[in-house]
């Protein structure tokens, strides 16, 4: 039996054990109702958005809330976050992935980029890594600056609060909120994980709280857990109000069309397809698009809102000319920055032993409490940072203790869709080897993609273009270069000398003909193992009515459209030193004030 057989046995093991076990949380039961023929509020999309919004709208006791989510409740699984991987080889996943890509991800199957994104209520919130990163404030008053009033940091920074019930060792209470839905914890850290925080120290970078005002420097990971458990924002948001009468909830519902009057340009409500049968279903105030930057988009198209020219290849009528998809910014984060050590790191079958499951079940803490082993990260500026983001860090250093082969090839690979020719040639001799990774993530690309429609039909993926590394000034490949650099002087402090941490000199498959470690070797390696961070925004981006590359106001509003407005990361206007789960709630509990006072209840 190979390694790769005997860990995928060890895994299976664990996943029986996890389902035998007792819920580590109450399952999340939606109450049996009939779905009526109207309602006020139509969202669409139960995710990071979505969520808030039913949960926001429907304290409003006159309205009428509906949310419609393709996905279905979370399982057990989700609640363990070392497991949060193998979420995302199963039908929680849209499994979306870019186009055949020139410039990333060559080491994947067929060069294209995985963009995994949450089918489940909850959205990515039930299937993603937990990370509960904020972003810089000079990146919400460039948001502000650039034509959208209401979103500096100084006006955002209250609904943050709002929304966070922090359960972390350092909660400035003029940064974090106590009491909101969505609990925030501090991940656990191994002496390992506390090395990496010593020598960032030893490099001169402070220990901070990087969801405060200071985020250059290092820190413990910040997560959206409670006790130990994955706190998705259907657990945090939905949970607590499934018995409001005025809130409808239909899972398995997968909306099509967004229906809106030809004449007077006024959406009215939505069309969706459950258990094989189409319905139809009325707004009298709203239809709020939530369904993420891949599908809030693919939706608007094929109901008739977006490029001209897009439109009439695929025969769908034009009601509003906006350049929906044009734009999609992303993260790419490296996987090439693997290290030896002769630190023991657990494996997965040692964190479920009976002892570490008790802990967990009792005290919410230890290694099942990690997510995934990432511990700990870090926000650095670089030399080559654009003055327009100001304070903002351009990189952010990820610890994580474990690599692409830490599994033997069984899961992380797979989600990152490394080719079977790639990972046995280059990761398969490294079994074995006690390692950890390092990851560096650009934060401000200036390479630009977009999204458009395969087909007018709705069960058709759109194509996807990352566009990776492919900006004219070469701006993102000198960025992630200077974060390999820096991330090669972390391993050489004498923090981590203690572990005799080594970068593996095994030379990235792809590029052995160029001199090992100079910047044409990283330049090349970057092409094969910088992959997505899953972070892709700006599909529907928000911007003022004479910005051209606009498609929804400071209000979340569509242009053209009555009654009609997108609430969710594709409205992120400008990449953000951030992971996009808490500013997608922030944009929710926003958004959700908004139209109260539109409406005269706030």
């Amino acid at each position: 039996m190979s390694s790769s057989e005997i860990y995928l046995k060890q895994l299976q093991n664990i996943l029986r054990l996890v389902e035998d076990l007792p819920p580590p949380n109450l399952p999340i039961e939606i109450p049996s109702r009939p779905i009526e023929e109207e309602y006020d509020f139509v969202i669409v999309g139960a995710g990071a958005a979505g969520s808030v919004l039913a949960n926001r709208l429907s304290e409003i006791d006159s309205w009428k809330i509906l949310l419609l989510e393709a996905g279905y409740p979370e399982n057990n699984l989700a609640q363990y976050p070392p497991l949060a991987m193998t979420l995302q080889l199963t039908d929680y996943n849209w499994g979306f992935t870019s186009e055949p890509e020139k410039h990333a991800c060559l080491a994947t199957e067929e060069h294209r980029c995985a963009w995994p994104r949450g089918r489940a209520l909850g959205g990515s919130t039930a299937i993603n890594y937990m990370a509960y990163v904020r972003g810089n404030p000079d990146d919400y008053n460039r948001w502000a600056a650039e034509g959208n009033p209401g979103w500096s940091y100084e006006e955002i920074l209250p609904y943050f609060l709002k929304s966070e019930d922090a359960n972390l060792p350092f909660s400035d209470p003029n940064y974090h909120g106590e009491g909101g839905y969505q609990s925030t914890e501090q991940s656990n850290t191994s002496d390992l994980g506390n090395a990496f925080l010593q020598a960032a120290l030893e490099l001169g970078y402070p220990l901070t709280d990087y969801n405060s005002p200071q985020q250059i420097g290092f820190s413990p990971l910040q997560t959206t857990t409670s006790f130990g458990r994955r706190a998705s924002t259907a657990r945090a948001f939905l949970l607590p109000v499934l018995n409001r009468e005025n809130l409808d909830i239909l899972t398995g519902a997968r909306v099509t069309r967004i229906l809106i009057n030809h004449h007077t340009k006024i959406a009215y409500g939505v069309q969706y397809i459950k258990d094989d049968r189409k319905f139809t279903v009325k707004a009298r105030k709203e239809v709020i698009l939530s369904a993420g930057a891949l599908q809030s988009p693919q939706l608007l198209m094929l109901s008739g809102v977006g490029p001209e020219e897009e439109l009439e290849k695929h025969g769908i009528k034009t009601l509003s000319n906006l350049p929906v998809g044009k734009t999609l910014y992303d993260h790419l984060a490296f996987y090439g920055l693997i290290f030896s050590t002769n630190f023991s790191l657990p494996s997965l079958t040692d964190l479920f032993n009976y002892n570490e499951i008790e802990r967990w079940y009792k005290r919410g803490d230890g290694p099942i409490a990690s997510v995934i082993g990432s511990e700990a990260l870090g926000y650095i500026k670089s030399s080559n940072s654009n003055p327009l983001n100001g304070a903002s860090p351009d990189i952010e250093i990820i610890f994580i203790t474990g690599t692409l082969f830490s599994d033997n090839g069984v899961v992380g690979r797979r989600i990152l869709r490394i080719s079977d020719e790639y990972y046995q040639e280059m990761f398969e001799p490294l079994q074995g080897i006690s390692s950890f990774a390092i990851i560096p993530i650009s934060l401000h690309p200036e390479s630009v993609g977009y999204m458009k429609l395969k087909s007018a039909d709705p069960y058709d993926d759109p194509l996807f273009y990352g566009n990776y590394f492919t900006d004219p000034s070469n701006h993102d490949v000198k960025i992630m270069i200077e974060g390999i650099r820096f991330v090669l002087r972390l391993a050489e402090t004498e923090a981590f000398k203690r572990y005799d941490v080594k970068l593996i000199p095994k030379p990235i498959l792809g590029c052995e003909h160029l001199e090992y470690t100079s910047d044409d070797y990283w330049h090349c390696a970057l092409q094969y193992l910088a992959v997505s961070a899953f972070h892709q925004i700006s599909t529907c981006k928000m911007g003022s009515i004479d910005d051209p590359t606009a498609v929804v106001n400071n209000e979340l509003k569509v242009y053209g459209i009555g009654q009609l407005r997108v609430i969710d990361s594709s409205v992120i206007p400008l990449p953000l030193a951030a992971h996009y789960n808490a500013p997608t709630i922030l944009i929710g509990e926003v958004g959700s004030d908004i139209i109260k006072k539109d409406y005269g209840v706030l």
